[in-house]
């Protein structure tokens, strides 16, 4: 997969909107430049069942119309029903191995990591990218690990290892650039899209603030 669909890349579920419509939030967030979006269905008031799969079919169509990956959290069940371009998993998910098997070829596999070790057996598996935090405090997300900070980033960079990565937890437009100049190819977002203001404005000041790292990044290979 290439490295600029995770430059912006956005997560969310039902329960992340403030109470507006995921269909509107997700619209709203593509128009302002996201480049990949994750379906997490998770916490309290979650759908479940038939009323998440009807979700994560309209969310799907949405992302196809814009041709924004659409990737499924943790359910392989419903990655497989809804025809997503892939999943992410955690941890504390199914195997790699096992989620492998189930999965079409051609279909993406994301992993969260925490420490260089969890990265390079991530990657040894065949992960397509991973996603490393948390970078900073959040309370999106009930299973915090400990904050590492984008320090982590460069441990795994240092270690050789070139997978596509993306930075992820208590992201704030404020410190996407430490994250991207750690090493990551973009920074993985939930509530400072989904719970902005306006949800267009927060997606297009991410996309600048990646689009300027990146500029200036080509600019410095020119200029040596």
């Amino acid at each position: 997969m290439k490295r600029e669909c995770l430059n912006v890349y956005f997560v969310m579920g039902s329960v992340d909107c403030a109470g507006r419509d995921p269909k509107d939030v997700l619209q709203e967030a593509i128009y302002g430049g996201i480049t990949f979006f994750q379906f997490r269905e998770k916490g309290l008031g979650a759908k479940v069942g038939v009323e998440k799969k009807e979700l994560a079919l309209k969310l799907k169509e949405i992302c196809e119309s814009h041709a924004i990956p659409f990737i499924v959290n943790d359910d392989i069940d419903l990655a497989l029903e809804v025809e997503a371009d892939g999943v992410h998993i955690g941890q504390e998910d199914a195997s790699f191995s096992e989620v492998e098997e189930r999965l079409a070829p051609e279909m993406i596999i994301g992993v969260s990591c925490h420490t260089v070790e969890e990265a390079r057996a991530a990657v040894n598996d065949g992960a397509d990218y991973i996603g490393v935090g948390p970078m900073y405090f959040t309370t999106t997300k009930k299973d915090i690990k400990e904050v590492k900070g984008p320090q982590v980033i460069i441990q795994i960079r240092d270690a050789g290892l070139t997978v596509p990565l993306v930075g992820i937890g208590g992201i704030s437009v404020e410190n996407t650039a430490a994250v991207l100049e750690a090493g990551a190819d973009g920074v993985a977002v939930i509530s400072a899209i989904s719970k902005a203001e306006s949800v267009f404005e927060a997606a297009k000041e991410f996309s600048r603030c990646v689009g300027e790292k990146a500029l200036f990044t080509t600019l410095s290979k020119n200029n040596h």
